[in-house]
Parts: structure tokens; C-alpha cells; sequence
């Protein structure tokens, strides 16, 4: 008899898991209450993606005389650039339901609860469906938090999934939230010609990232004009009587400052969507934030119950939770067993789309010297690099930690035009153990932005 494998969210991890698990032969059941493909995937990351290439190539053609052209720069069309998310989206989705068909996974779109450890519940619009489980999946995802001092009205004072995009185009957007995803909403907003005011709690914009990084990106926010108020945390939001104008909120800090403008933007982190699954009916475990710890394996405290993705706890990327939903589906089908590599999620890339975009991967500079770890750090501008400089854009620098003793790549950061591309490079060599020497010899490209990588490692 097959496994019963059911799965609760669409997402990246569920997605993957579901597939897998059909190839490996499991009778697979897939519950999506939104969106198939994910929430967070589908109405966060790809919109608000796709608006930052907009505003890209808006800033490209702003750029067009230093590149030898002549003539007047593109305009934002609000319902262009809506439609235009709808149709990527849309699409993205319809690929995913086609996959799934593919691999014959059963889709049922409803809710599901869990009403004891094997069984599941799914409250669906053809009605109630009862599912048994030898293993089940939970990847519901998160949403945007909204803290108590803070009404949401969707018209002045928004969270991320209601900028993409807004209504209008803010005349002054207040950003309150200086982690990766504020900092995307700064670049975004201020590339449509927005002002911007970003409110860094902290000493630094991205509060954990290397410094040098954060400072080469708060360097270009100063430059286009980007207001920083830091060492201040936001405590409350009013919105003006009429609430209309430059004017429109006031965000209210802690330390009495008082910054007006005519939007607000909440970007201060997600909630695990883990209310309402039935986890105390099934004896899964949740901690204090509402996440389900998880082991190397994914599993729950309940073994056959595994939790990947955001509601895991772990690194809140789409790579990282695909990777989680294809090893719960070996697990679930016993191929933990033979040769199987655990999750090294130190080991996990990421990118943040500004402009320009920053990558990093692996052991932080920083990081190190805070173990007394040694190390070697090789750093390299991409004003020295020739392919950036054709293309008319040479900010940023590519930097490589490794090892002094062997050689091996620790880690790296690379701030520039195309980082999140160029970081697999760095990726792919700290997950093989990969040495300064293998990139440096490389027969690389010429021009190419990749060279900067070849020449620090040397």
C-alpha cells in the first residue's frame, strides 16, 4: 500500500514535497487555501520583484546619456505595471497546477485542521473532507506582523502584500523596518520617484548583515536622496483628520521624533501561520512564536509530522524551504536511510533586490571575528572591473572569506549589479569545499562581472 502523504500549504516546500514524494510513489494530497505556488512566494516576493525591474529600468533610462543616448526617460503607468504582476503571477501559478496534475498529487483548494495525529480535516467548497495520513506536512507560511501600536487601513498605513502595487504611488512613503524587506521597499518606492524616509531602529540599516555591506547600501540611499532616521523606534501611527496630503501619517518614535508623510509602510517581520491547524489535537509542539520546531529531518515533535518553510522557523527563503520540502519527501519515502546529506541552512545564499542588489552566503566577516575564528578576507571594487564599467554601473565590491591554513572559501559578500546572480558562484564553492585556487583558475569570461570574483580569490 502507497504512504498517504498529505500536505497543508502550496508553497515552495509543499510544492516540491508533493512532487517528489508522487515520483517516489507516495499517494500524495496537497492542501492550499490561497494560492498555489505560496503567499509569500506569489503575493510578496515575485511582486514586489518584478516592481524593483521596473524600477530598474526606469533608473536605466535615466542613466541613458552617460551610456551615449539621448531623449526622454520612461514614465510609470500604475495599471501597466499592475497588470503586468497579475500576468507573471498568474502564470507562475498555472505552472505550479500544471506540475502537479502532472505527477498525479490530489489538489483539494479549502482549509485544513488537523483532528489527531493521522487525520486531517479539510473544509473545502464542495464540503467538508475527511483525509488519513501516514505523514503530514506543514507548510502554511506566514503573514506580515502588525504590532498592537499600529492600525492597518490599507489605504494610508499598509503591510508589504498591500504595495503590490499600492493604489497610488506614495508622494512621501514613511518605511518602518530597516531588514531586508524595508530596505526593498525604500529602493522600490524611491526608483517611482517617491520620497522616502526610513526609520532604522538600530545603528545600521540591515541591523545583521556585515557592516560594510550595510554601509555601502546606506551610502546609495543618502545619495538618492533617501532620508535615514535612526536610533529611533517607531511606537504609534496617526493618521491626519483628513488624512490626505504630505502630510497624511505621522509615525511617532520613541525618542519623541515626530515623522510626517503621506503613506506608511509596516515592514517589521511575519507571523507563522500556525493558528487554527489543530496542532494541540495532533500533540505537535509550538514555541513561543508560534513556530513548530523542527530536527535535521524536518520532523515535528511528533515523528511523522514534519513542518518546512516559515512556519518552521528556519531561514524564511524560498530556496531554503524547496530544499526542506524534497528532503521530508526522502524522508517520508525512506531514503534517509542510505547516502543523505542533512540541511546546512549556514550554508544557504540570499539576496536582497536593491539597487545595487546585495548577496551573501556562509561565514560573515564579522561573524568570524566574534568566534576568534582566523581568517582571510580578499576584497575586490567592481570599479576595477571592465564589464561594469561598459555597463555603466561599477558600485560595490565582491568579498571572499576563507580559510588562511587550506584555502577553503568560508564564506562571501558581494554588493553590486547582478549579485544575486554572481553569489552561486560563492554558494556552489562553500557547499563543495571548494578552495580560493579553484575560483581563481578558472577560465572565466571576458568582460564579465564574474572576473571580480576570480580576482579575489587570488
Amino acid at each position: 500500500m502507497a504512504v498517504r502523504f498529505v500536505i497543508i500549504g502550496g508553497g515552495p516546500a509543499g510544492v516540491q514535497a508533493a512532487t517528489h514524494a508522487a515520483r517516489l510513489g507516495a499517494e500524495v494530497t496537497l492542501v492550499e487555501r490561497d494560492i498555489m505556488g505560496g503567499a509569500a512566494n506569489l503575493w510578496d516576493c515575485i511582486p514586489s520583484k518584478a516592481m524593483i525591474a521596473t524600477g530598474a529600468v526606469m533608473a536605466l533610462t535615466c542613466r541613458a546619456e552617460t551610456m551615449g543616448l539621448a531623449g526622454p526617460g520612461a514614465y510609470l503607468d500604475l495599471e501597466s505595471l499592475r497588470r503586468r504582476i497579475g500576468s507573471i503571477t498568474g502564470h507562475l501559478e498555472g505552472a505550479v497546477v500544471g506540475l502537479l496534475a502532472s505527477q498525479g498529487v490530489r489538489v483539494i483548494g479549502g482549509t485544513a485542521t488537523l483532528e489527531g495525529p493521522h487525520r486531517v480535516t479539510v473544509d473545502s467548497p464542495g464540503g467538508s473532507v475527511n483525509l488519513e495520513a501516514d505523514a503530514v506536512l506543514l507548510c502554511t507560511g506566514s503573514r506580515p506582523r502588525v504590532p498592537g501600536w499600529a492600525e492597518v487601513d490599507a489605504q494610508r498605513v499598509l503591510v508589504t502584500r498591500q504595495a503590490y502595487p499600492p493604489r497610488e504611488i506614495p508622494t512621501h512613503l514613511v518605511v518602518i523596518g530597516s531588514g531586508v524587506t524595508g530596505v526593498e521597499f525604500v529602493h522600490m518606492f524611491r526608483s517611482f520617484g517617491a520620497r522616502v524616509t526610513l526609520i532604522v531602529s538600530r545603528h545600521q540599516v540591515l541591523p545583521y548583515k556585515d557592516p560594510e555591506v550595510a554601509a555601502a547600501l546606506e551610502a546609495d540611499f543618502l545619495a538618492s536622496g533617501v532620508a535615514l532616521c535612526k536610533g529611533a523606534r517607531a511606537v504609534g501611527i496617526d493618521v491626519t483628520e483628513d488624512g490626505r496630503g504630505e502630510d497624511g501619517v505621522v509615525v511617532r518614535c520613541d525618542d519623541g521624533r515626530a515623522i510626517r508623510g503621506s503613506h506608511a509602510l509596516l515592514a517589521i517581520g511575519s507571523v507563522p501561520n500556525s493558528y487554527g491547524l489543530g496542532l494541540d489535537a495532533a500533540g505537535v509542539l509550538v514555541d513561543k512564536g508560534g513556530y513548530v520546531p523542527i530536527n535535521q529531518h524536518c520532523q515535528s515533535s511528533v515523528a511523522h509530522i514534519y513542518a518546512a518553510g516559515d512556519l518552521s522557523g528556519k531561514l524564511p527563503l524560498a530556496s531554503v524551504a524547496s530544499t526542506q520540502g524534497r528532503k521530508v519527501a526522502e524522508h517520508v519515502m525512506g531514503l534517509h536511510t542510505r547516502q543523505h546529506r542533512h540541511l546546512d541552512y549556514d550554508k544557504a545564499a540570499s539576496a536582497i533586490f536593491t539597487e545595487p542588489e546585495i548577496a551573501d552566503v556562509g561565514l560573515a566577516e564579522t561573524e568570524a571575528f566574534a568566534l576568534g575564528r582566523k581568517i582571510r578576507v580578499t576584497k575586490v571594487p567592481f570599479s576595477a572591473n571592465a564589464r561594469a564599467l561598459i555597463d555603466g554601473d561599477a558600485r560595490g565590491f565582491v568579498k571572499i572569506v576563507s580559510d588562511p591554513a587550506t584555502g577553503v572559501v568560508l564564506g562571501g559578500s558581494i554588493v553590486g549589479d547582478r549579485a544575486s546572480e554572481l553569489i552561486s558562484v560563492l554558494a556552489l564553492a562553500v557547499s563543495a569545499h571548494l578552495r580560493v585556487s579553484d575560483i581563481a583558475e578558472s577560465l572565466l569570461v571576458h568582460p564579465a562581472l564574474a572576473e571580480a570574483l576570480a580576482e579575489a580569490a587570488e
